[in-house]
């Protein structure tokens, strides 16, 4: 007989759940703990379905039970996956024992068939690790842990949105070029990293050289005044220019002839001719006027040179800046391009987004839909919701919508757990909600079936019933022009002193059948749950 599959991933249950002392028939051979899932060998011991597999995944292998037992039979001692077989009569037993959780400061208790539904893996006081650092937590402070504590936790920097490790973001913010500065000149804030250099560039009240400072000029100007000072101070930057031009000229050593002079990094060269002419004004002693003359003819030939390579220069620098203006636009107009795809990017989610949730909307309502007439509303945490009622967050709850048939009338439920109208505060109150169906055009209106509300002791001793027939005269019958008609029904419908565990039903005539209610025993657990049928 082949093991059946059993989707089992976990061993035995911990020891420690159960509320009594374990029997050791419902010992796992393997695990050593509480059976999950159990099946019996064929020489009768036990395993969890998970430990079994495990054990005979690479072939047939001899029970360790049976040999320190000293019972060891062969072939029946031998486990072979297809000769188990699942242990239902001993899973249900073990299902019923009773117990408790074992986490530090919870009280839970119940059966063991409650504690793997219910809260195995749920606890709040149970200890679990940390996915990024392996810190053990209360599951309750996981989130809390994962967002403020974590060191291995991932953070966006703040300031350009980039994700970052916890240990780097701090480094982080000492090269980030979103990270705001302070101008200490003008006392400007938030100035992004990558913009103060243009900023301290612009600042009005920002203090820098002179740009003719390589001449001689001292003064230190806001970057406002710069045009000011150089239009009041021309004359002045001017011999500047021309005494650092004389000083380069004059040379201590007289240049070779053939030879070229270096003045300001620019070559400037000397014929021999030049240089006999020099010579031989200075030896032969002619008059001091035509010398002088000479010389500055020279000097105005050297300065025009000079002229001329700072055109040169001045060309090729506003060349390279057109260059750069080009490329400037080119490159906002790729981000441009980037942005708009981006931005189409995120509708296209966004509709995306939206079509998911009409799509599990539409699933949620076919999971809960019935379509003859009879509809079972199963309300959980009574408790909670009656104080959500009472407190006036949630006064009012509507069922899924249910339908008289394939193509009938479409209906819901609107139920008010502290009650309304007449009845707040003391009463159930029940109405019936004639829903805007697809069909509704090929239905009878007004609609006129008889309502039947019923709600069920679970104890099956005291059942409450109301049942009306509608006023065909009441816009609440008519056929609906909006997505539901104005509720009807009963607002004293039920003490709320009379609540206990109970199944409320309603039926739709004339319908000529009914679905049988199988009743179930009930755990203490859901002594507050009622159906609505």
């Amino acid at each position: 007989m082949a093991l059946p599959s059993l989707d089992s991933s976990l061993q035995g249950i911990p020891k420690n759940v159960l509320a009594v002392s374990m029997e050791t028939k419902y010992q796992c051979q393997q695990c050593h703990q509480v059976l999950r899932k159990p099946v019996q060998a064929q020489c009768g011991h036990r395993f969890c379905v998970h430990c079994f597999k495990l054990l005979t995944s690479s072939g047939p292998k001899p029970c360790e039970a049976c040999q320190q037992e000293e019972i060891y039979e062969e072939p029946q001692s031998i486990l072979n996956s297809n000769e188990a077989f699942p242990d239902n009569a001993a899973g249900r037993e073990i299902a019923s024992l009773p117990a408790k959780c074992f986490n530090g400061g919870c009280s839970w208790t119940g059966c063991i068939k409650e504690y793997e539904a219910q809260h195995e893996g749920k606890c709040e006081y149970e200890h679990v690790p940390c996915e990024a650092c392996q810190v053990l937590i209360l599951r309750s402070e996981k989130e809390r842990h994962n967002e403020r504590e974590c060191e291995e936790r991932t953070l966006n920097c703040k300031y350009c949105k980039v994700s970052f490790n916890f240990k780097q973001i701090k480094a982080h913010d000492e090269i980030c070029q979103k990270f705001p500065m302070q101008c200490k000149d003008c006392g400007k804030k938030k100035i992004p990293r990558e913009k103060f250099l243009d900023h301290s560039r612009s600042c009005a009240k920002s203090k820098t050289a002179c740009p003719f400072s390589e001449v001689g000029c001292k003064a230190v100007i806001d970057n406002g005044k710069h045009s000011d000072h150089e239009q009041t101070n021309v004359m002045e930057h001017m011999r500047l220019i021309l005494a650092t031009s004389m000083v380069r000229l004059q040379r201590p050593e007289a240049p070779g002839l053939g030879e070229w002079q270096e003045d300001s990094g620019i070559g400037l060269y000397r014929a021999p001719e030049e240089g006999a002419t020099a010579s031989a004004a200075t030896v032969g002693g002619g008059t001091a006027a035509s010398g002088q003359t000479s010389g500055l003819d020279h000097k105005v030939t050297v300065l025009e040179n000079i002229v001329c390579v700072l055109n040169r220069e001045v060309e090729r620098s506003s060349l390279t800046l057109e260059a750069f203006s080009r490329q400037h636009r080119l490159d906002q107009d790729k981000i441009e391009n980037l942005s708009n795809k981006v931005r189409q990017l995120e509708r296209t989610l966004t509709m995306r987004d939206l079509q998911l949730a009409e799509t599990d909307q539409t699933l949620r309502e076919l999971q809960f839909c019935t379509f003859d007439g009879v509809f079972v509303w199963k309300i959980a945490d009574f408790s909670r919701r009656r104080q959500d009622a009472v407190a006036g967050r949630t006064p009012a709850m509507f069922s899924p919508a249910f339908y008289s048939s394939k193509y009938g009338y479409k209906m819901c439920l609107r139920l008010y757990l502290n009650g309304d109208g007449t009845g707040r505060g003391t009463h159930l109150s029940l109405f019936f909600v004639v829903m805007r169906g697809k069909c509704d055009a090929l239905l009878k209106w007004p609609f006129s079936q008889k309502v039947t509300l019923m709600l069920l002791d679970q104890n099956n001793r005291e059942h409450i019933i109301d049942a009306f027939r509608p006023d065909v005269s009441s816009t609440s019958f008519q056929r609906p022009i909006s997505e539901m008609n104005i509720a009807s029904g009963c607002p004293l419908f039920c003490p709320l002193a009379k609540l206990t565990d109970s199944e409320t039903t309603i039926d739709l005539e004339p319908l000529s059948y009914r679905k049988s209610q199988r009743k179930q025993e009930l755990s203490p657990l859901f002594q507050h749950h009622f159906n609505i049928i």
